[in-house]
């Protein structure tokens, strides 16, 4: 009977962080793509652009001027999802109809003041600022007596829903823990109370053992692709000393987190020489007034670029149906991912 390889027949795996399946299927890489081919926008962008409402100096969708800012800029969203102050409400109609009111808030981070750079064209410590403006975001609006939950998220690229190219964040926390956090949260709660260690911990540690998915490591921080990766290329950012969240780095942490953060998004620039698009989003504790030993921080990288810079992975069928799917293995992408330059392609034209 033949036997079965991982790189060659289709198998599910498991996502510890949730609880979710994941379906491999790795011949499929072998079929020709005749579907749908995005176009990708190369456009070279000027420092300063007068019409992008996040550039210093320039008069903002709502109405309002943003400083001259010369390094990190951070303001209230003029078009938040999430507000304060929503009167308490709540609708239930037997088992089956429930609403809730949520009040929250919802802020939006500038990088730089450079109108044509992304993380990856920055420095260190440039990035470094990022990282703590992340930190004094997530302390400051974590104490607001209502929010239990902070979320740190990037979004890269117009094919992510990036209205604007300007390099910026955003930040939203609520009274609720959202449902991929909450998922986390109760598998890492659950793996801490048997074990009295973290999820993360652990398997951070036999990653690094095995090396196979790793793709950038130092002294404080790794980027790996975890054995469970969804999206061709997804990868996750995690401590190596088990912390729940930013406000728990060290000075030196800080650094090792801007340079892990730096060297993967340039490895993803450098797969299609092309300004990579994702979804990155922190996970840390919640802000729910509780200790939260078992949380262990870490950042989800999600992009959706396949096979080139102009073919996409949608999630459709029976993704949407069933669960999700891939192709390529997370070997694979790490494989391919740890074999491209340091350097940022545009620095090499």
């Amino acid at each position: 009977m033949e036997k079965f390889e991982f790189t060659e027949h289709s198998h599910r795996r498991y996502n510890p962080l949730t609880g979710d399946w994941i379906l491999v299927s790795p011949h499929r890489t072998k079929r020709p793509w005749q579907g749908k081919v995005e176009k990708v926008n190369q456009e070279k962008r000027p420092e300063y652009d007068p019409k992008c409402y996040l550039c210093p100096g320039n008069e903002r969708a709502g109405g309002k001027t943003n400083p001259d800012y010369k390094d990190t800029f951070v303001f209230q969203n003029d078009f938040s999802a999430l507000l304060p102050e929503v009167p308490e409400g709540e609708f239930t109609k037997g088992e089956l109809f429930r609403a809730k009111s949520e009040q929250g808030i919802c802020k939006v981070i500038c990088f730089s003041p450079r109108h044509d750079l992304t993380i990856p064209e920055m420095d260190v410590k440039s990035i470094r600022k990022v990282v703590d403006l992340w930190t004094k975001e997530y302390e400051e609006i974590g104490k607001l007596d209502y929010i239990k939950h902070v979320q740190i998220f990037e979004n890269k690229g117009d094919i992510m829903g990036c209205s604007n190219p300007h390099p910026h964040g955003q930040i939203w926390g609520q009274e609720s823990i959202p449902t991929e956090p909450a998922k986390e949260l109760a598998k890492q709660a659950e793996y801490y109370k048997k074990h009295g260690k973290t999820l993360l911990g652990d398997y951070l540690e036999q990653e690094i053992e095995s090396g196979e998915r790793i793709l950038v490591e130092n002294d404080y921080f790794v980027a790996l692709v975890p054995f469970w990766a969804t999206w061709p290329y997804e990868a996750m950012i995690l401590s190596k000393r088990a912390v729940g969240s930013l406000t728990g780095l060290s000075d030196e942490e800080r650094n090792g987190l801007a340079d892990c953060y730096k060297k993967l998004t340039v490895m993803y620039d450098n797969l299609f020489e092309t300004s990579f698009p994702y979804s990155a989003g922190l996970h840390q504790a919640p802000t729910d007034g509780n200790d939260h030993p078992e949380w262990h921080l870490h950042m989800h990288f999600y992009p959706p670029l396949l096979r080139s810079a102009t073919v996409k992975k949608f999630m459709v069928g029976y993704e949407m149906m069933a669960n999700p799917q891939r192709d390529i293995t997370a070997e694979q992408s790490a494989e391919k991912l740890r074999s491209l330059s340091k350097i940022h392609y545009k620095l090499n034209q």
